[in-house]
């Protein structure tokens, strides 16, 4: 058998970056890898001790598949106490990470053929679940002008009868943008007039630095499918461990696809997100200090370096850094400075084709100390 048995649309082999950046940082050597968006920070210990001790009293079974109703009650109590919304048990889903909810999503409410607008730059994976759950993506460009904000004016002139949902992430993976509440209600008003879902992408919510954070379902309840989870505020990427928070018909339907995927999500990791979450206050303000400290030390050490520039970082764990001035693509240029510094990035072009190509991302996911030689490799280069 050969690769014609595969589905048509995998028998030509397509260029993944992320992919081919994922296969350098295990295959290179002695380098320094500010490539990956998982946090250096090990999950508190108090999250672990009470997890362990969980499993330990017979937290190993299945749970339901929505998700343990303590662990569906703890997202419910969370989003009350902390941005005064409140939620129905039947709205919110447990989940295998974002990622799984976002899929979940897509397969519940999209037919062929429909469009789904992606503001660019964008997490990769957004634009293949949309062609896998037999979707459009249609992408709408931002710009570093604009401090990578979303124009209410664009997103319109992209909505056709095709148009089913709006995907937004904010904070934002690559560009750092934190969509304010203007932009945020704007959006709101076009996808209550055309009647369109808006899949809010939430994971970096604790990670807003310079705009304050406003849940998107503020401002739009009854269209708004948030997506969330506990990997990134709270460090723990790899339990695995996420949620939606959906009109209770469109979670319905997210149960019946996740019967035949996986059923429910970790115990042991439900467990473990139900303290991480009744202890939030206590836990994730201490992750968040640092990473804004070396936000900071990144935005400072930027702008000594003459074929680098860096608007200031708004949120997330991210700098998207331009490096037009280099005179190189996104692709070239991070080939050229891994070959001569190693020291890896992202290219820009794995988050979109309309503006990325003249940025790269760097994951403020290595301590400062490696962030400091990492730049200091950096300013020994020319272009």
């Amino acid at each position: 058998m050969d690769q014609t048995k595969l589905a048509q649309r995998f028998q030509q082999p397509a260029e993944n970056l992320l992919m081919k950046i994922a296969v350098l940082a295990k295959e290179t050597e002695d380098i320094i890898d500010l490539s990956i968006g998982d946090p250096d920070i090990i999950t508190h210990q108090s999250i672990i001790d009470a997890a362990y001790q969980d499993v330990k009293n017979g937290a190993t079974k299945y749970t339901a598949p929505a998700g343990k109703k303590e662990f569906l009650e703890a997202i419910a109590s969370y989003y009350k106490q902390k941005y005064g919304l409140s939620f129905e048990t039947n709205q919110i889903r447990a989940t295998v990470g974002a990622l799984h909810a976002m899929y979940l999503v897509m397969q519940a409410i999209l037919d062929p053929g429909d469009e789904v607008i992606i503001h660019e730059p964008f997490f990769s994976p957004y634009k293949e679940q949309v062609v896998l759950s037999g979707g459009q993506p249609v992408m709408v460009p931002t710009y570093e002008e604009n401090q990578f904000q979303l124009d209410v004016e664009d997103l319109k002139a992209a909505v056709t009868d095709k148009t089913k949902a709006i995907i937004i992430n904010s904070p934002n993976n690559p560009t750092g943008a934190v969509f304010s509440a203007e932009t945020l209600e704007q959006i709101a008003k076009v996808a209550i007039a055309h009647d369109l879902f808006i899949i809010s992408d939430e994971i970096y919510e604790d990670f807003a630095f310079k705009e304050t954070f406003v849940p998107m379902v503020k401002f739009a309840p009854e269209h708004t499918i948030t997506i969330s989870g506990l990997s990134k505020g709270f460090a723990m990427t790899g339990w695995r461990i996420g949620y939606m928070i959906a009109p209770a018909f469109v979670n319905d339907t997210a149960g019946l696809i996740n019967e035949s995927v996986t059923y429910s999500a970790p115990t042991v990791s439900q467990q473990a997100g139900i303290y991480a979450l009744n202890h939030y206050q206590k836990i994730v303000p201490e992750n968040v200090a640092i990473f804004k400290e070396r936000l900071e030390y990144i935005e400072e050490r930027v702008a000594t370096i003459p074929y680098l520039t860096l608007s200031p970082v708004a949120g997330s764990m991210y700098a998207f850094i331009n490096i037009s001035r280099s005179g190189l693509d996104s692709v070239a240029f991070v080939e050229t400075v891994l070959e001569k510094s190693g020291v890896l990035f992202v290219p820009g072009k794995a988050f979109g084709q309309t503006v990325g190509d003249e940025y790269i991302r760097l994951a403020a996911t290595q301590p400062k100390e490696l962030l400091r030689e990492a730049f200091d490799r950096l300013e020994k280069l020319t272009f």
